[in-house]
Formats: C-alpha cells, sequence, structure tokens
C-alpha cells in the first residue's frame, strides 16, 4: 500500500483523481473499455471535482456504486444515486453507462442478484473509495465478513456508521438514519485491479491508523487493503495525524 499525505484537501483530490484517471486511460488503451467503482460521502467532494474534468471517454466506462440506503428515497439528498447524479454523472462531458445500487427495490433479492451478475461480466480496473471513521470500506461495518464471494449484500449498519452519517449534515437526526443498506462486499471490492483512497480529516485519523499501522482484521475492515497489489491511499495532514511511521 503507497501512502500520499496531502498538504490540503484540494491537493488529496487532485493527486487521487489523477492517478485514477491515468489507470482509466491506460484500460481503455488496453482493452477499449473500463470499469470504475466510485465512492459517495464527504472524503470525495474533492477528488470528484478533478474527475469530472479528466480526459476521459466516458462512454466507454461502466461505473458501478458502492452502496445505497434500503428504502431512501432517490430524490432525497442523502441518497448515494443522488449524490452521484449531482456531483459526477450529470458534470461528464458524455455519460457512462451506470449501474446503480436500488436500495429501493421491491424484491432485494433480486437486486443483489442483478447487481452482481453485472459486475462479475465486468472486471473493476479502478475502485475508487474512501475509509469510515470507524474503520468500514463501502457500508461494511466492524466486524466486516472478509470471507463472502457475495458481491453485494444487505447490511446492518452500527450505530458509529450512522453517527457518521449525521455529522456530515446528510440527516437531521439520528432516527432518520436509516439502519439497513445495499453495500459491496470486501472481496469485491479487493477484486478491483487498483485501488485510490481518498481519506481526509482528522475524525479519520485512528481509522487510517488501524487501517496502515494494525493488523487486518474485520474490526477494521480497511485494514484489508494491505494485502491487495495496488492501493494508493491519500491522506492530509490532519487524518495522518495518528501515523508512527
Amino acid at each position: 500500500m503507497r501512502i500520499h499525505v496531502h498538504g490540503s484537501k484540494a491537493a488529496l483530490g487532485a493527486a487521487a483523481a489523477s492517478e485514477g484517471a491515468k489507470a482509466i486511460a491506460a484500460a481503455l488503451t488496453a482493452r477499449g473499455a473500463a470499469s470504475v467503482i466510485v465512492a459517495t460521502g464527504a472524503s470525495q467532494f474533492e477528488m470528484l471535482e478533478q474527475l469530472v474534468q479528466a480526459p476521459i471517454d466516458w462512454s466507454r466506462v461502466t461505473v458501478f456504486h458502492l452502496d445505497e440506503y434500503i428504502g431512501l428515497p432517490l430524490a432525497h439528498p442523502a441518497s448515494f444515486r443522488h449524490y452521484l447524479e449531482d456531483r459526477f454523472l450529470s458534470r461528464l462531458p458524455t455519460r457512462p453507462r451506470f449501474v446503480p445500487v436500488d436500495g429501493e427495490a421491491t424484491d432485494l433479492d433480486a437486486e443483489l442478484a442483478q447487481l452482481g451478475n453485472l459486475i462479475r461480466q465486468h472486471p473493476v480496473d479502478v475502485c475508487f473509495a474512501g475509509i469510515g471513521e470507524n474503520g468500514h470500506l463501502a457500508f461494511n461495518d466492524p466486524p466486516a465478513n472478509f470471507e463472502t464471494d457475495v458481491p453485494y449484500l444487505v447490511v446492518e449498519l452500527d450505530e458509529a456508521c450512522r453517527r457518521q452519517q449525521l455529522g456530515e449534515g446528510w440527516f437531521p437526526n439520528l432516527d432518520a438514519v436509516p439502519a439497513r443498506a445495499i453495500s459491496m462486499g470486501i472481496r469485491q471490492i479487493m477484486a478491483a485491479r487498483k485501488l485510490v483512497l481518498s481519506v481526509p480529516d482528522a475524525r479519520k485519523a485512528k481509522a487510517v491508523r488501524g487501517t496502515v499501522e494494525g493488523p487486518v482484521t474485520p474490526l477494521c475492515p480497511a485494514s484489508i487493503v494491505q494485502q491487495h497489489a495496488d492501493a494508493s491511499l491519500h491522506l492530509d495532514r490532519a487524518s495522518a495525524a495518528g501515523l508512527t511511521r
């Protein structure tokens, strides 16, 4: 795992976007198509701001995303489909093929099966992601399931995760934060050829230390990225403050 500490969130976002964009361009050159995973949340603001400006032929890209709340309407400002449309898809010069995670599906088992079948057909070139305050990767809260091969699964969100969503301003109170979500599984995330993780802010410092310096454990789900062959962790000084080496 490569660790990059940047002097500002803007610099972090620019570097992460540049690294990911180069990998997408290389995939397009090599195979004529690319598949990517794009994350959401406050940690991705600066990265997405730069990624939408990259000279990529998005019409040849298939975009998956990591997770979505169950039962949250698409129009809700905290919906990750809404987030991606607003901050990413609508700002691209040409639209990619977008595979949404439909948390409003009436048949969740069918939705999981459909998503799994699609992502198996499109091996992922680049996964853009963040790390939660509790060390989660996507919505895989601790203790995460490191063993399942299921690409997407229904998960229960723990209180720390739900409080993070509240603290970031997505919901008016804790009761409004959904308790369940559809999340991409850990092994599916790890199957991406490249991981580009953007993790700013002091509130992530403990999770960053666990990810980088702790043991690989389901109690800090993001620690699994230590085992990835091509993972980059982009930090600012605040999120890197807990590192001892």
